[in-house]
């Protein structure tokens, strides 16, 4: 089964958790997108909800849709969130932001009461760090950021580059803040908590893409199903 069905399954079976009436958080990336895709259906039909989008990808997908949209200004808690991740561990502790909006998406879930993963099997691993870990910084002081991100990843035991994020154009990506994204080559994150807190300790370091102790439930679809996993963190 192709992987782009399996993400719609498990976008299905998310769509099931939503009632009449729940502030929504839409999250970013190729899984998310089919659930943005379904509610647009359910909202065609008459569904009501209101969603804050977590990039301006995700905005124009539901606009187009007619999705009610609000923001964190306005609403000061959601109900739900629903993102896709990268990568996915026992515990459910993710990397995200593959997609380039780590900072926005962690901005919602937090102001979550549920943060809700959608993802294939392909996304489950027995520890963080095979997938690049993104770091989003600021682009005054770049030289001076990457320095010190660098001696934090070195002190993690970092075991491969830490590369500027570019677009197919050769050009410095930016994302929807007009930030940078440094990506970590880890292979291994033996520790998340502790490289969090050094990672957001070093003045430039905007956010970074481990989300710890933020998903409780996880719909995670297989060629034998969607298997939901939960976690009380």
């Amino acid at each position: 089964m192709m992987n782009d069905e399996l993400k719609r399954q498990a976008a299905a079976m998310a769509l099931t958790q939503v009632k009449p009436g729940m502030r929504l958080g839409l999250g970013t990336g190729s899984t998310a997108r089919h659930f943005v895709d379904l509610l647009g259906v359910q909202v065609a039909a008459g569904f009501a909800c209101i969603c804050v989008p977590t990039s301006e990808a995700t905005a124009r997908q539901a606009a187009a849709l007619n999705i009610p949209l609000s923001d964190l200004d306005t609403l000061d808690r959601l109900d739900i969130t629903i993102d896709g991740a990268d990568e996915i561990d026992p515990q459910l502790n993710l990397i995200k932001g593959a997609g380039g909006a780590l900072l926005r998406e962690k901005i919602v879930a937090a102001a979550s009461d549920l943060m809700i993963v959608i993802a294939d099997d392909s996304k489950l691993v027995d520890a963080l760090g095979q997938f690049p870990l993104p770091i989003e910084v600021n682009r005054f002081g770049l030289g001076a950021t990457r320095r010190a991100v660098a001696l934090v990843c070195a002190a993690h035991d970092c075991a491969g580059a830490l590369r500027l994020r570019q677009t197919s154009d050769g050009d410095s990506y930016v994302t929807d803040g007009g930030h940078l994204i440094l990506d970590a080559f880890f292979g291994r994150i033996s520790q998340p908590e502790a490289l969090s807190t050094d990672l957001l300790n070093i003045a430039g370091v905007v956010q970074h893409g481990l989300f710890l102790k933020m998903c409780k439930k996880a719909y995670v679809a297989g060629a034998d199903g969607v298997r939901t996993l939960s976690n009380g963190n």
